[in-house]
């Protein structure tokens, strides 16, 4: 499986960005689960969203309603909506997909075994 992020970029606080992952490969339209991770310098990677194929979702605390996760079974991809963006924010958003037998998904970064390269998200005050 191989996943490809876009739709990073540079916006001032309290912007937009929407992030988009393509997956290609191998594909289990059945049970999947796509996900947003993100990383700051000098920080741990940490869970922002999941979406598993029945369309249930997950978000992390910090989330707070401004981030939606959707996704496209047709296409595979699954995007990254992101609004009231703060310096916070900022940091490398990484793709990930997992094929777990039971159809959960969970927001932990080993529960994942595919990954994108990531994508830079700079949020300037």
């Amino acid at each position: 499986v191989q996943l490809a992020e876009s739709g990073g970029g540079s916006v001032r606080s309290g912007g937009s960005l929407t992030l988009s992952c393509k997956a290609s490969g191998y594909w289990d339209s059945g049970k999947y689960c796509l996900a947003w991770f993100r990383q700051a310098p000098g920080k741990e990677r940490e869970p922002v969203a999941s979406i598993a194929a029945d369309d249930s979702a997950k978000y992390a605390g910090f989330v707070k309603y401004r981030f939606i996760i959707s996704h496209d079974h047709s296409r595979h991809t699954v995007d990254l909506q992101m609004t009231n963006l703060t310096p916070e924010d900022t940091g490398t958003y990484f793709c990930a997909a997992e094929y777990p037998g039971n159809g959960h998904c969970v927001l932990f970064a080993k529960f994942y075994d595919y990954w994108g390269q990531g994508t830079q998200v700079t949020v300037s005050s």
